[in-house]
């Protein structure tokens, strides 16, 4: 027990700058979920059980433009798909008698940062090590909703439309440093660039549904980057 609790609180140590960027990126969110019209509630819902950026962030733009539940379920399916690919991954770092019930709590909270983290512990995986890392990041997306939807309904008008500006600023952040010295990352993301402002200005495409528009626009440009460039497997050395 007592070392459970001890991986438990190195999980929470490493957690805090995961906790502290979760909470800049969910007033985001809240703010934007207060534009699109949710409530509280719904918000601090949708981060609670979602607990996804992209896949929330998407959401919102589905719900601003009415989209059906199967654009909803097969964009959130898209999006998300990579966390099983993440889940794999852990699973292999994990000990075999690792209980189902543990990893099936371990997969829930899986995101970029938490699989960044937990991949890089040497040795094998302690599931309170995750417990750790989840309970001090869930928080930090969850209250941080909380504190951007209830600023939204205090602030101004005008500071909003300001602050939700930071939403692009997040993604620009998300794509620039690893863009950086990559010419074939920097031309599948100006390509992706391209597409989409076609899919705006071409007639017959504007009429395609935005959750469509994702669906399509992120299976044809993954597809195309992953067939002409596949990534080559290293043998690894002995």
């Amino acid at each position: 027990m007592n070392e459970n609790i001890k991986h438990w609180k190195n999980g929470v140590k490493d957690g805090i700058p995961i906790c502290l960027g979760y909470f800049a990126v969910s007033f985001t969110f809240g703010i934007v979920a207060k534009l699109e019209g949710l409530t509280p509630f719904q918000a601090v819902l949708m981060s609670a059980t979602n607990y996804t950026s992209a896949g929330q962030f998407a959401a919102l733009g589905l719900i601003g433009t009415s989209a059906t539940y199967v654009e909803m379920a097969i964009t959130q399916l898209v999006i998300n798909i990579r966390y099983c690919l993440m889940s794999c991954s852990l699973s292999q770092k994990m000990d075999s008698k690792t209980a189902f019930l543990h990893r099936f709590l371990i997969a829930f909270g899986i995101t970029d940062e938490i699989f960044g983290v937990s991949v890089c512990k040497e040795g094998k995986l302690n599931q309170f090590y995750n417990y750790g890392l989840m309970s001090i990041g869930m928080p930090g997306w969850v209250v941080g909703t909380f504190c951007g939807i209830v600023s939204g309904n205090l602030l101004p008008e005008r500071i909003i439309s300001a602050l939700s500006i930071a939403l692009y600023g997040m993604f620009i952040a998300v794509i620039i440093p690893p863009a950086k010295g990559n010419k074939l990352l920097s031309g599948i993301i100006l390509l992706s660039m391209i597409i989409s402002l076609l899919f705006t200005k071409i007639s017959i495409l504007r009429h395609i549904s935005s959750g469509f528009k994702i669906i399509f626009l992120t299976v044809l440009i993954a597809g195309i980057a992953a067939l002409l460039f596949p990534i080559k497997e290293v043998a690894n050395e002995r």
